[in-house]
């Protein structure tokens, strides 16, 4: 009966050359995060029961969010404002349309002759669409976006959720300057950023900056947007200074940092109607 093979049978040459190399073959598995051999088996993923979306949402609302970033001709820019604000204040107070601002701002620091607009729908996506289809046959509206198209160079949008951890995004007296900070994370990190933050931001509620916290449902995905409020600039440096004399923040941004992929920061100045003053 003939033996089964093993790695004696293999020839003497072989045999010394495997030898030689083992050291280092096992070296290099020891040092790497995952070795050559393990990288053989297929790696079992854990099921899942809930989307990340719903694991960090707020479940008791079903809001939608809409940011709006629209780049403005920079001698246009009164002319636009002003029309904005009065299309605005017509849909958020026109019952049948479940949409409202939650502000409106112009950039201060950061992209120049820009808007940005914060719009909530109350029951989701439906509410989206319902806004959406009145909107189409709403004729002063669609001339309103026609003399906006002379005004723009470009813009662009994204749906947003509400992390479950911030505050509600609720209308405030100012003067206030706001900073939208702008993440883009490596993708699969939203619930590690989630689990750190949700500890984080009780370290700046005290005083009563933290406006909204929002992650991207469509446009640019693994965006996350933290929404800020502050006297003034010297305000947002002495608050931001006091947040690393509490204990937990320098952790906090110690294991949130390698999840970014890039990120941005914009000092907006409130529109004259926005809820958001």
């Amino acid at each position: 009966m003939p033996r089964t093979r093993c790695f004696l049978d293999l020839p003497r040459q072989l045999h010394k050359s495997c030898l030689f190399w083992a050291p280092f073959t096992r070296g290099f598995a020891e040092s790497s995060d995952v070795g050559w051999f393990r990288s053989l088996f297929v790696h079992k993923v854990d099921s899942r029961k809930d989307a990340h979306s719903n694991l960090l949402s707020k479940k008791e609302t079903s809001s939608l969010y809409k940011i709006q970033f629209h780049n403005v001709k920079p001698d246009c820019l009164n002319v636009y404002n002003s029309l904005s604000a009065e299309v605005q204040n017509q849909l958020h107070h026109d019952q049948s349309y479940p949409c409202e601002v939650v502000g409106s701002w112009n950039t201060w620091y950061g992209e120049q002759d820009q808007a940005v607009h914060l719009w909530k729908y109350s029951g989701g996506y439906p509410a989206l669409t319902e806004c959406l289809e009145k909107l189409n046959h709403n004729k002063e509206y669609m001339e309103f976006r026609r003399e906006r198209s002379k005004m723009l160079t470009s813009r662009r949008n994204q749906l947003l959720l509400e992390f479950s951890f911030w505050n509600d995004p609720t209308p405030r007296t100012g003067p206030n300057i706001y900073e939208l900070r702008s993440y883009n994370l490596k993708p699969g990190t939203m619930l590690e950023w989630g689990n750190h933050w949700a500890r984080a931001i009780r370290n700046r509620q005290e005083n009563d900056e933290a406006v909204g916290g929002f992650f991207t449902q469509i446009g640019d995905l693994y965006m996350v947007h933290h929404l800020w409020a502050y006297k003034d600039l010297q305000t947002r440096e002495e608050t931001r200074k006091a947040a690393w004399l509490k204990e937990g923040w320098e952790e906090v941004v110690y294991y949130t940092v390698p999840l970014i992929r890039s990120m941005d920061s914009r000092i907006m100045i409130p529109m004259k109607f926005s809820p958001l003053q």
